[in-house]
This record gives C-alpha cells, structure tokens and sequence, in this order.
C-alpha cells in the first residue's frame, strides 16, 4: 500500500458530484469507493462544500481517512445545499464562476461522479478548458454502472460528425470502478492539441476568473 499511495502524482484532486444521492445505492457507494482510494493514495479532496447528496458521503468519507478537505460553495447556495455539520474547511465565494475557477485552481485533476446538470456543467466546463489549453490537468469520469453512457456515446457522434477532434475526444478518461480510474488517470499523458499554447492565456480574457489559475 505504501508504494501506491507513493506512486501518486496527484496531492489533490477535485470531485464534482451531486448535491443529491440518486435512487439507487450503487451511487452512494461508488461515492465511499473514490473517498477511500483517495485516502489510500493520500490525496486530499476538493469539492463543492455541500454536506448532502453525494457530496456529504465523499466529503465525510475522506475526512474520516485523515485527508485534508476543502469544500468552496457560494455563499447563496450554502442554505440549500450545507444541512447539519460540514467536514473540514469551507470556503465561501460570490458565485459559481469565482467556485469553478477556484476549485480549478486548487486541484491537481478532476473527477466527475454521477450528478445533474451542474455536475455536467463543471465536469464540460474543464473538458474545454483542456482543449483551449488553459490547463494541463487530467479529466476523469466515473462512470458508475453505464451512468454517463449516453454522454460518452454523444462525444463520439460529434467525433463522427466533425465537431470534436479525435484528439480532443481522448481529453476524458472514463472508468466504472474509482480504483481502476485513479490508476488510468495516474498514467493518462495528454496527447492532444491545444487550441492556443497554455502560456499564452490571460486570465483577463476569462472575465472574473483568478489570475492564479494561469499558473498551474
């Protein structure tokens, strides 16, 4: 185990997630099983900051493990989605752009369970700025039982249809089980090309997004 949680590239890693649990148990343990191989490779998490849903089992699942948490949730958003006690340190931003770019900036790659449509949203969201070449960080998707089938299946016909590169569509690792995830993430070399050089971004281009980002 110990050569495992060694061979980690990853100090952080960003799970987006939803604030609900599904119907279906498979989802909440597919929420325990990347909380406890995040804490076997000792890689701390950075999420939405909610205590419900998906988000409160990885949250509290991690924290448990001795990992270090940081939940970033916007201030109007923390009634509807902090119910009882929080786990670790909460940051609270304006909105969800300020969220999105500091849990960008935060983490070391990202992770997307199965959610709704703001989990989509993040989870497109990172997938374009890798494409743009804003970042260099890897993108994975568990894909909880055929959960994002459709999603991936959409990505290829736009692959057949000429609207997203080969090269682009390998932007996304996608896995069923968090373990076998995490290890084809922890190999993942990014081979696709960049629509302009990373280096060349600026930030003011972004709207409000932080400057830091730049520099990961």
């Amino acid at each position: 185990m110990e050569d495992e949680k060694a061979r980690s590239k990853f100090k952080k890693v960003c799970v987006f997630c939803g604030s609900n649990s599904g119907h279906r148990k498979v989802f909440s343990d597919a929420a325990l099983e990347l909380g406890n191989e995040l804490v076997k490779r000792k890689i701390d998490l950075v999420y939405g900051g909610g205590s419900v849903g998906l988000m409160g089992l990885i949250s509290r699942t991690v924290y448990d493990g001795g990992c270090h948490v940081l939940g970033i949730i916007p201030k109007a958003l923390m009634p509807l989605e902090i119910s009882g006690e929080t786990v670790g340190e909460v940051r609270a931003v304006l909105d969800m752009h300020e969220r999105k770019a500091a849990m960008a900036r935060e983490a070391d790659a990202f992770v997307a369970l199965p959610g709704g449509y703001g989990t989509m949203e993040e989870l497109l969201e990172m997938i374009t700025w890798s494409q743009l070449g804003i970042h260099k960080k890897t993108v994975g998707l568990l894909n909880v039982d055929g959960y994002y089938n459709n999603l991936l299946a959409l990505f290829d016909n736009g692959v057949d249809e000429g609207f997203i590169k080969p090269g682009d569509r390998h932007i996304i690792v996608s896995a069923p089980t968090a373990k076998e995830l995490l290890e084809k993430m922890e190999q993942y070399t990014s081979s696709h090309e960049q629509v302009a050089p990373h280096e060349s971004w600026q930030m003011e281009q972004l709207g409000d997004y932080p400057k830091q980002l730049n520099a990961q």
